[in-house]
């Protein structure tokens, strides 16, 4: 059986928003390493957008908190804002006045999908995609279960977190660290890590 939650995803949105407003200094640093060095100037943007975008039209519908992370990212410069804001949005397609694990596992995996589609990316290509298809996965099979969506999106970041660590080793074959070569073996993927922190924001799980 699958019951809605008490889930907030606005204080979702809000945790994960703090994350990357720690976190944005390592991010950049990463991507400075293996891409152009702006990756967290503009996910930061996109967040602080985000914010005014949700104080302007306070509203707890997953539905409306999901469309103004979107619209946000969708407005921010980079390869990636347009991408994580195509992905937000199908959240928000997804996702109606309540949230379930069917719901989520349904927004996951075609927000997934769309981002392989745009990027032309695959799991191993060392980008976004490799933390995004393992939550997705996790999500789908957690809702074949019928479990909470708690335990869900905690499945989801132990998931995604294997996934972006997955990207450290891995040779880029898309996204500007593609042009880099073996310069970005050894470290981790900016974006894939930035999905890990959103799953992880949902749940308040402890590191593993």
């Amino acid at each position: 059986m699958d019951a809605t939650t008490t889930l907030s995803t606005r204080a979702w949105i809000d945790r994960f928003i703090a994350a990357v407003e720690r976190e944005s200094s390592e991010l950049t640093e990463l991507d400075r390493k293996a891409g152009d060095g702006d990756y967290g100037t503009n996910l930061r943007s996109a967040l602080r957008r985000t914010a005014a975008n949700l104080d302007a039209e306070p509203s707890e519908s997953p539905r409306a908190v999901f469309t103004a992370v979107s619209d946000a990212f969708l407005n921010t410069g980079g390869t990636s804002g347009p991408l994580f804001g195509m992905w937000f949005r199908e959240f928000a397609k997804a996702l109606g006045a309540d949230v379930t694990t069917s719901a989520l596992a349904v927004a996951a995996t075609n927000a997934a999908a769309v981002v392989q589609r745009l990027g032309k990316a695959e799991v191993g290509h060392k980008t976004m995609v490799d933390a995004m298809v393992p939550a997705a996965q996790a999500l789908a099979d957690a809702a074949d279960r019928g479990v909470d969506v708690h335990t869900a999106l905690a499945e989801a970041a132990r998931a995604a977190r294997a996934g972006a660590a997955s990207t450290e080793q891995l040779l880029a074959r898309r996204g500007r660290a593609s042009y880099v070569g073996e310069n970005a073996r050894g470290v981790v993927d900016p974006g894939a890590l930035t999905v890990a922190m959103f799953f992880r924001a949902a749940t308040d799980e402890a590191p593993a």
